[in-house]
């Protein structure tokens, strides 16, 4: 059997599923015809948008999956972040996960020294008589359930905007929200 690899810009409002029980969710099906057997290799929340490898082949999915692969996010974050919150998140902090606190491991933390030129989102995030926000580049080598969410609110930014800009070594390009791309194998490192 010949498997098949897709790049796509999951957009705000889409849920990492093919199926659901819920009605009235948008699932990735509704982007583009992918084969049958297709599936997300790891997950983004409804809100969070970006990056996200599809794959019909389990071996593939697995080794994306693993922690030697970096996961590189964007995260707007509510007011003016500072080098302390920076320097925690690098360290690692305490986060809430299935009811029992997780220490998550030391990563590569950044302030971006300006925003992002991505698409507006399709849900406006707020605006501008809330206050400042800053953006923050966050890398990590492990997935945990809502994650870099956890890890800003825990130092005291909040995320409002998540985007996830890389997977080892494919990067989120100037690609649209919805955008498809089929490719003959994931090139992660």
């Amino acid at each position: 059997m010949q498997h098949r690899h897709f790049i796509l810009h999951k957009p705000y409002g889409y849920i990492s599923q093919f199926v659901t029980d819920k009605k009235k969710k948008k699932l990735l099906g509704d982007l583009h015809d992918f084969p049958a057997g297709t599936m997300a290799i790891g997950r983004l929340d409804e809100a969070s948008e970006g990056l996200l490898l599809l794959t019909t082949d389990g071996k593939t999915s697995e080794q994306v999956r693993g922690k030697h692969i970096e996961k590189e996010y964007y995260a707007q974050v509510d007011g003016l972040i500072t080098d302390e919150a920076i320097a925690k998140m690098q360290e690692g902090v305490s986060i809430g996960l299935y009811g029992e606190q997780y220490g998550t491991r030391p990563c590569t933390a950044f302030q971006l020294a300006e925003a992002p030129d991505f698409p507006e989102r399709s849900r406006r995030i707020r605006d501008d008589r809330h206050g400042p926000t800053s953006w923050v580049s966050i890398t990590i080598s492990e997935g945990k359930n809502r994650q870099v969410r956890k890890m800003t609110a825990a130092v005291g930014f909040p995320t409002l905007r998540l985007v996830r800009v890389r997977i080892g070594n494919i990067r989120l390009e100037a690609f649209n929200p919805g955008f498809v791309t089929e490719v003959e194998r994931f090139d992660v490192g």
